[in-house]
């Protein structure tokens, strides 16, 4: 009887954990967000949106790459910011491009729920900016997880998530 209630137990764990249930990461307050506000929904907007953002990333993989604090990221983003320019004006939309204290909605991501709230962040809004956004966190180095396919499922991407913030924390 013992062993099938302790069995049970875990069972349920298991279940909790890959579940829809959300769990609250703090993202540190020093952390340093990205986020690309499209011109509107549609498609051809959205299409754009993600372009750039797919062109975007490879500079931000080798700011990544060699920054080891926030300062060092930030001065890498900054001396960097031509070139996000360089890249969005090649679409032919017009832009402005913000680093400092701006506004994030509240985000969930593969059960990870992100609060609202104004943080430090690099933000790209494409013409007047009434779209669909895409974000991410630039430091700790969260940004590229999805693309470099770490997590395969909602408990593992939990874990992962925590790990990196505490690594750079």
């Amino acid at each position: 009887m013992k062993k099938i209630i302790v069995a049970l137990f875990f069972v349920t764990i298991l279940i909790c954990l890959t579940t829809g249930s959300t769990t609250q990461v703090l993202i540190p307050s020093d952390a340093i967000r990205f986020r690309i506000i499209a011109n509107s929904n549609n498609v051809e907007d959205q299409e754009i949106k993600i372009k750039i953002r797919n062109e975007i990333e490879p500079i931000f993989k080798e700011i990544l790459d060699t920054s080891e604090s926030k300062e060092q990221t930030k001065e890498l983003i900054n001396e960097n910011m031509a070139k996000f320019a360089s890249i969005i004006e090649s679409y032919n939309i017009d832009y402005t491009i913000n680093y400092g204290d701006n506004y994030f909605p509240e985000k969930e991501y593969k059960g990870v729920s992100y609060p609202a709230g104004n943080y430090e962040s690099l933000v790209i809004t494409l013409g007047s900016g009434a779209g669909d956004n895409w974000w991410c966190v630039l430091f700790p180095p969260l940004c590229l997880l999805e693309a470099e396919e770490q997590a395969t499922n909602a408990a593992n991407y939990t874990f992962y998530v925590k790990e990196i913030i505490e690594k750079f924390s």
